[in-house]
């Protein structure tokens, strides 16, 4: 077992909380780009929040893609270190990075050329598609910079370097923070650049956060030297990371995908409904960041101790981390059922507006204690390379249950048809989770092959 291999040794809930707190910290800055975008995109008016509620479900799946990649990545390097490899966790976390890098590549050049049809088949006004286009043609250009932040952060992540891993989302949501009041409304007698602005900052803050994970892997076990890759087998590190990456992209990226097809549902509602969901989206992507924290924590901790041959460990973890979930998530829902009246002033005064999305958490918040256990438990899925099964159970989640629910309850139930359909999705999902990974756990890890 390796020295390097932090996780492997001390008591579970002192990892749980020394590698989730960092994690929550990042997540929060990330979540809150979000929140700040909503709330100066929203003084643009009506349209422009209308126009960010469809904007906002694409962009959470093309960036779930690129989790997909650095959950590989962290899924690899951990069991590797676990094993007692280095060289072969060195090697294989570069050789990571630059496959991150080449996905962001591609996936910007995709989403720049398929703006217009993306969009249209989400249902989007003809009035809407200017503004649209005007934020997403900039975001696809600089999106290959995001890639590149989640290939190095999955490298941090594989280390137990949770704290460094928040450092680097903390800088580009604080660069994203002063830019934005600045780009998209103006201030100190600067003249904002409205849709656009957003974009902008959103870019900026990207090569930001490139520059200092840079800096700070130069203090780590494992750092960058792409050197390393010359001495790899392309196949088997491209395989061991694409077994776990491309179906954790697959499941990260179904319930945004999911989510755009709920956003188009409930477009039939008016441009009212599209924006109250929308606005209640972010503050509920805010509201389940420590569950967030902990899935992304999770892997290092799972994955370390799998790879150690130590499963009791494993479940321990998962153990502890399922009685946060529900416990967060139970209290949560008490918090926005009574509160969310108070939330909605924040993102409109529209009172239509308001409506919908108190109701929408007055329903869908009950859930969000399914949803950590489901994606929590995705993350130790992934990190025992059973990314096959995460991405099964949170397929099912989306297509056997929400979707079909939302479809057939709308007619008569309109808006809150779709956030039953969250609702039971959620619950489901949760349940299911919880059973499966206890399960697999219960096995004893077996070896992997050499890089």
């Amino acid at each position: 077992m390796s020295e390097n291999a932090k996780l492997i040794r001390g008591p579970i809930r002192g990892h749980l909380v020394s590698q989730t707190l960092p994690m929550i910290i990042g997540v929060a800055a990330i979540m809150s780009i979000g929140l700040v975008d909503a709330y100066f995109i929203g003084q643009l008016g009506k349209d422009a929040l209308a126009a960010i509620s469809f904007i906002f479900p694409v962009s959470v799946a093309i960036t779930s893609l690129g989790v997909g990649i650095m959950v590989g990545i962290n899924s690899v390097v951990a069991r590797a270190l676990g094993e007692g490899d280095d060289e072969k966790a060195a090697r294989r976390a570069n050789f990571g990075i630059l496959v991150a890098i080449a996905t962001g590549l591609v996936i910007g050049a995709l989403l720049y050329l398929l703006l217009d049809p993306l969009f249209r088949l989400m249902q989007a006004p003809d009035d809407l598609m200017p503004l649209i286009e005007t934020y997403m043609r900039p975001y696809a250009l600089g999106f290959p910079l995001m890639l590149t932040i989640m290939g190095m952060n999955g490298v941090l992540r594989g280390q137990g370097e949770a704290r460094r891993t928040s450092i680097v989302s903390i800088s580009y949501a604080a660069a994203n923070w002063v830019l934005d009041p600045l780009l998209i409304t103006g201030a100190f007698g600067y003249e904002g650049l409205g849709m656009v602005g957003a974009a902008y900052a959103t870019i900026i803050g990207w090569a930001i956060g490139v520059a200092v994970a840079i800096r700070l892997l130069k203090h780590t076990v494992i750092s960058i030297d792409l050197a390393l890759v010359r001495n790899c087998h392309v196949k088997d590190p491209l395989l061991a990371i694409l077994r776990v990456a491309g179906p954790a992209a697959f499941s990260n990226a179904i319930n945004p995908i999911g989510l755009s097809v709920l956003t188009a549902l409930i477009a039939s509602q008016g441009a009212d409904a599209v924006a109250g969901f929308g606005a209640a989206g972010r503050l509920q992507s805010f509201a389940v960041v420590p569950l967030l924290g902990l899935s992304g924590a999770i892997g290092a901790i799972v994955g370390q101790n799998w790879g150690a041959g130590r499963p009791d460990r494993s479940r321990l973890a998962m153990l502890e981390a399922g009685l946060f979930c529900i416990g967060w998530g139970l209290a949560i829902a008490v918090l926005l059922y009574f509160q969310g009246d108070w939330f909605a002033g924040f993102f409109s005064e529209d009172p239509q507006v308001q409506r919908y999305f108190t109701d929408y958490l007055r329903i869908a918040a009950w859930g969000y204690a399914g949803f950590g256990l489901l994606i929590v438990g995705n993350g130790a899925l992934n990190a025992i390379d059973r990314a096959s099964f995460a991405l099964g159970q949170s397929a099912a989640r989306v297509f056997l249950v929400m979707l079909p629910i939302a479809w057939f309850l709308r007619p008569d139930w309109g808006a809150s048809a779709i956030f039953a359909a969250e609702l039971a999705a959620n619950l489901a999902g949760g349940l299911v989770s919880a059973f499966l990974v206890w399960r697999l756990l219960r096995k004893r890890p077996e070896p992997t092959p050499p890089a």
